[in-house]
């Protein structure tokens, strides 16, 4: 069986708390966000180095590898958009297609040890741009391909819920 396209919209993340995996953004600032990512990086690489790594837990699932690249991928796409928004308030987002993407990249077959690094990298890197965001920006704007607008702060918010929620997802 293939993996099913995720339809869902989860900006409602933003305004209560995720009754999956308990993330609750209220409140949350980028500073606050690149501290989260920091705990998680290890959390990752843990998760990356399992023996059950390549496994599925059900055909219509992805694989903690699976997950890690979609991640590492998430790291490196909201560091983009960040960037975009603190260029020019109002900014547009290309439409990203995660499920296009996994497949393009072969996120089933990709090298552990390498999505380990990669992820590290792109969720340092994202962290710091979080975490250097000065507080005059967070209300900059971004518009996504499907209408949905962000704040920085928002952006910070449902980014960090992505990542938090996939750790929960491969039970990291």
């Amino acid at each position: 069986m293939a993996i099913t396209p995720d339809s869902k919209d989860w900006t409602w993340v933003l305004e209560r708390k995720c009754p999956e995996c308990g993330f609750d953004a209220r409140g949350l600032t980028p500073h606050d966000v690149a501290e989260r990512v920091t705990a998680t990086l290890p959390r990752w690489d843990a998760a990356l180095r399992r023996d059950d790594v390549l496994e599925r837990p059900d055909p219509s699932t992805w694989s903690p590898l699976e997950y890690g690249f979609h991640v590492r991928d998430v790291f490196e796409l909201f560091r983009k958009r960040l960037g975009l928004m603190l260029a020019e308030d109002g900014a547009q987002f290309e439409n990203w297609d995660q499920d296009a993407t996994a497949v393009e990249k072969s996120y089933a077959d990709a090298d552990p040890a390498v999505v380990r690094v990669e992820l590290a990298e792109q969720g340092t890197a994202t962290r710091d741009a979080f975490d250097a965001v000065p507080e005059d920006a967070y209300g900059r704007r971004g518009l996504r391909s499907n209408g949905s607008e962000f704040t920085v702060v928002t952006l910070a918010q449902y980014f960090l819920h992505d990542v938090e929620h996939h750790l929960h997802d491969v039970r990291g």
